[in-house]
This record gives structure tokens, sequence and C-alpha cells, in this order.
């Protein structure tokens, strides 16, 4: 079989599935069932909240390790809903990530503001954010398959994903840290640096 025999069979898979998708969200998650209405509150409550809590004076540091632990559990979610590992059956819309409500409002904001408490009042994030990934992982996961709003499958435990919470907010702690790092570098020392390349860079031409 040809390579654009197997893609046009993919194509036509990925129609079928958009198709299925599209028909489960019709009849089971649509504006008129509470599934959707939980996902619609799951998304926006925590905005709101943050909006009123959010340290203003350290608002660019705080959001950034929101941002960096929405990414990062973003891209491990759909990998894991490819793979069938873990579903999100109900979401707001077929036609973008099935877990949204989660990974772009509800655990990026808990952990923004968890980090923002232990950095303000000088606690051990890790400690802090090894006790909120048990939180979200046995209770809000346990509720969540309780209601049917999240489906584990293939092996994926409560365990597993208390280990991804951990591992994602501990991640996005470093990478915050290092970007911090970065910025409180001499910046006379940045400039010597660009100024030295830009004279390297003109000898070689000049040879």
């Amino acid at each position: 079989m040809s390579k654009s025999k197997d893609w046009n069979q993919i194509f036509e898979k990925r129609e079928e599935l958009n198709q299925l998708l599209t028909s489960f969200w019709n009849h089971y998650s649509h504006l008129g069932t509470w599934q959707f209405w939980s996902n619609v509150i799951f998304l926006i409550s925590p905005l709101i909240v943050l909006y009123y809590t959010v340290d203003r004076k350290r608002i660019f540091e705080v959001l950034f390790f929101g941002y960096t632990v929405h990414l990062l559990w973003t891209y491990i979610d759909i990998i894991l809903e490819e793979l069938n590992y873990l579903v999100h059956p109900y979401t707001l819309t077929p036609k973008l990530p099935l877990g949204l409500s989660m990974t772009a409002s509800m655990i990026p904001v808990t952990y923004l503001l968890l980090y923002q408490y232990c950095t303000n009042n000088n606690r051990n994030f890790y400690i802090y954010s090894f006790l909120l990934g048990a939180v979200f992982a046995l209770g809000f996961g346990g509720m969540s398959e309780y209601v049917g709003l999240l489906m584990l499958r293939k092996g994926m435990n409560y365990f597993y994903l208390f280990l991804i919470d951990f591992g994602v907010s501990t991640m996005g702690y470093w990478v915050t840290k290092l970007v911090l790092k970065l910025r409180e570098e001499n910046p006379q020392k940045r400039l010597i640096f660009i100024r030295n390349i830009k004279i390297n860079k003109f000898r070689e031409r000049a040879k």
C-alpha cells in the first residue's frame, strides 16, 4: 500500500472520529445537559477567583507559572487522550481539546494561587504541591470519575494522576525560577556579551 493510500485512510478515520465526537456531543454534552454547564463552571469560576486574588505586583511572574502548568498539562492530557488512557467524555465543544476546562483553567489557576501563596509567605512549595496533587488526583479525580466526567482506562489510576500533577507543578516551578534567575542577572554583562558577539562577527567579515 502506498503512502498516499495510507494517508487517505488516516483522513477517513479522522473524519469518522470527528463525526462520532460531534454526534456524542449533540446527544449527551449539549447546552441542555448538566455536564456542559459543569464544564462552564470549571472554566469560568477559577478565572473569576484569579481576577480578585492575583498579586498584581507579581502578576507576570505568577501568570507565567500558571501558563507553564497549563501548557504542560494540556500536552500531557492530549497525549493521554490520544492513547485512550484518560478521557473526558463531556466537553464544551468537540472542536477543542476535551479536557480544556481542567487544563486551561481549574488546574493552572489553582496551582498558580498555590505558588503565589507559598512564595509570598515563605512556605515550602514542594510540600504544598504534593498535598494539592493528592487532593486533585484522589479527591477531584475520584469525584469526576464517579459522576462520569472522567474515564481512566488501560491501567491509568489516581496514583499516576498524582504523579503527573506533582511533576507538572514541579517543572513549572523550576522553569519559573530559571526565568527569574535569568532576569536578575546583571544586564550590563548581557550587553557586553552581545557587543562581543557583534565585534567578532565584524572581524570575521573583515577577514
